[in-house]
């Protein structure tokens, strides 16, 4: 006979047990509820080989409230009118070989500080949004024809109180949103802020994926934090871990004393590489689990986008470090992967077709970011790993020697389309004895921040979204720390509070340039005038809005020699004016005048009919537009 309970939740768990549950977090955990004519708690928990479930927490000081199994749903269930929110729990699982232990709440809104691992309960009330206008403009246009710079954050090491502690979400409202808009950027993407109990992850083994991290604050905190954000035209891209998460034995490892949200196959459940357990991502309650997950985040905290962790790991079988099991036919590509991303995207993208779906993907696999419905995987953008290797090393060349290695630079035009492509300069670019940005460029310091400029305008003058890791924006000597904060003592160094404000100014610019960011998805947004000049290094392209006439022509030199008289093909006749140029003084360099306007000469350069002539500083970049044209004069 079906109790009261059953009936209650019945839909939910037989759609849960079908990996079509989206939002289970309204369900599963700890919820207020009023039965028998009181008011209290109801806790809910997916243990399906579990021989008992029991409930402990301050209400009942600690001592066992058995609970239910629901029917033959693998969930157990309780309700309890001693409970009171902020009161921590747990649950005391006993495995089918009779072995009892504590875990956590999977679906809790909160938990206490690590090493501290109690649940706690918490409501998720209705909150009434005042972001109305930022969500409208969203719909107005597509995020591809939308300049999208995002300023890359580790919330625990951005700033820290002088006891080392760091700021909490109220307060990073206060202090990061303000400087993310003066700086000009469109979006802040955090590290994982689900609640994490080793600080060295970085937030990448995530214990409970439904909390925000304890030392950072609390949901409704984090909920504020996004409304002010979005109320100061920023919005917010979360990183998020579907492919493996923390071993600790309290959290969600063999959760009933046997493989639960984990594979059966040991060679699955394991990741060697990052000491984790990989989610099993065929078993559809994972399915309801995750997917419940990320949109959690995005409808009760309007979150603008999710970038997904690791998600090579997730469609290969072997790219983890050790022993794998292939498919039965030989070949390494883990299916049920890839089926998943394809419905988890579907899902996502069906409840909010603006939400960015980005993918940290660092292999050759194709149509990452293809329809699902195209048999691609689904997502928005991608990350360009190849774009960024190859430029970094570039870069880390004696620039004398960048002649010989010149394809490095040139070799992405060859793919720049393949996909939706987002360039990422990130946290895993300068840490592990990688050097910060500034520090992987050769030379005295001069010379190196004169490269650095001319990294970052060719970076965001290249096709494709940008992204860049916190710290590189003020010239960070040392790698990141994620121990420490920033060093935000340098900015009286020279040549540090220039760069910064040339980041600003380059921001704004991007901006306010549709030729940098409207068409980002195929050829007609860029044109090469010279990718062949390897001998004297300088590359010339220009780049296109949907306007024909609006353009800007992009000329770089990756050498420390300046080019006098350097020719440069253009499409029209007419008159031409700087727009950006790295090496001006109050960038850092030596400029004090910039360069002339320069009218056309009618002398053709390979597809062009005109040229301009001007002086290329060492180690810049400089940006021109068309001031004063006439005519289509392109061959």
């Amino acid at each position: 006979m079906k109790t009261s309970i059953y009936e209650d939740i019945e839909k939910e768990l037989y759609l849960f047990n079908n990996g079509e549950l989206f939002e289970s977090y309204r369900t599963m955990g700890s919820k207020r509820s009023y039965e028998n004519s009181q008011d209290g708690w109801r806790f809910t928990v997916w243990a399906p080989n579990a021989k008992s479930v029991a409930l402990v927490g301050d209400f009942s000081d600690w001592n066992p409230v058995p609970m239910e199994m629901v029917g033959t749903t693998g969930t157990w269930s309780v309700f309890t009118p001693e409970a009171e929110e902020h009161q921590c729990y747990k649950y005391l699982i006993e495995s089918p070989d009779g072995i009892k232990k504590y875990k956590i709440d999977p679906y809790a809104f909160a938990y206490e500080v690590p090493p501290k691992d109690a649940s706690i309960i918490q409501d998720l009330p209705d909150k009434k949004w005042t972001d109305g206008a930022w969500l409208a403009n969203k719909k107005r246009k597509t995020s591809n024809k939308k300049p999208l710079n995002i300023y890359e954050v580790h919330v625990a090491s951005w700033r820290k109180h002088a006891d080392g502690t760091p700021y909490s979400f109220d307060e990073l409202a206060e202090t990061l949103i303000p400087y993310v808009k003066e700086m000009g950027y469109t979006h802040i993407e955090i590290m994982p802020v689900m609640e994490h109990p080793l600080e060295a992850s970085w937030g990448y083994q995530i214990s409970g994926y439904f909390a925000v991290a304890a030392r950072f604050g609390n949901i409704l905190e984090f909920r504020d934090f996004v409304e002010k954000a979005h109320k100061n035209n920023i919005g917010i891209i979360l990183d998020w871990v579907p492919g493996h998460f923390c071993k600790n034995d309290y959290a969600l490892p063999y959760y009933d004393g046997t493989p639960t949200y984990e594979y059966q196959d040991p060679n699955r459940a394991i990741n060697n590489r990052w000491g984790t357990n990989n989610f099993d991502l065929g078993k559809k309650q994972v399915h309801s689990f995750l997917i419940s997950n990320a949109m959690y985040w995005m409808k009760e905290f309007h979150v603008d986008g999710i970038r997904v962790d690791a998600v090579s790991n997730m469609i290969y079988l072997d790219y983890d470090e050790g022993p794998w099991t292939p498919n039965e036919d030989g070949s390494n590509h883990n299916r049920e992967g890839v089926a998943f991303l394809q419905k988890m995207n579907s899902v996502l993208l069906a409840q909010d077709p603006n939400m960015l779906m980005i993918a940290e993907e660092s292999t050759s696999w194709k149509d990452v970011t293809e329809p699902v419905t195209s048999g691609g995987l689904g997502f928005t953008y991608k990350w360009n790993m190849g774009w960024m290797n190859d430029t970094l090393r570039f870069f880390e060349i004696d620039p004398l020697l960048r002649k010989d290695n010149y394809h490095l630079i040139t070799f992405s035009f060859m793919y720049v389309f393949n996909e939706h492509f987002l360039l990422p300069f990130s946290h895993d670019e300068v840490v592990h004895g990688k050097n910060s940005l500034l520090g992987k460029m050769p030379g005295d310091r001069y010379n190196q921040f004169a490269a650095l400029r001319t990294l970052q305008a060719y970076q965001f003058a290249h096709p494709g979204k940008k992204l860049n890791f916190m710290g590189y924006e003020i010239g960070q000597f040392l790698e990141w720390r994620f121990y420490e904060e920033l060093e935000w003592g340098i900015m009286d160094q020279p040549f540090n509070s220039e760069y910064q404000q040339f980041i600003k100014h380059l921001n704004h610019l991007y901006k306010n340039q549709k030729a940098l960011y409207e068409i980002d998805d195929s050829y007609a947004g860029i044109e090469l005038i010279d990718a062949d000049n390897n001998m004297e290094s300088v590359l010339s392209f220009i780049r296109k809005s949907d306007k024909e006439r609006d353009f800007l022509v992009i000329v770089t030199n990756f050498t420390p020699v300046e080019r006098r008289n350097f020719k440069v093909g253009v499409p029209y006749r007419g008159t031409y004016e700087e727009l950006l140029n790295t090496e001006m003084k109050t960038f850092g360099g030596t400029w004090t005048h910039g360069l002339p306007d320069m009218k056309t000469q009618e002398e053709p350069f390979k597809q062009f009919d005109y040229t301009v002539e001007l002086t290329v500083p060492a180690l810049g970049t400089v940006y021109l537009r068309p001031k004063r044209i006439y005519g289509l004069n392109k061959k």
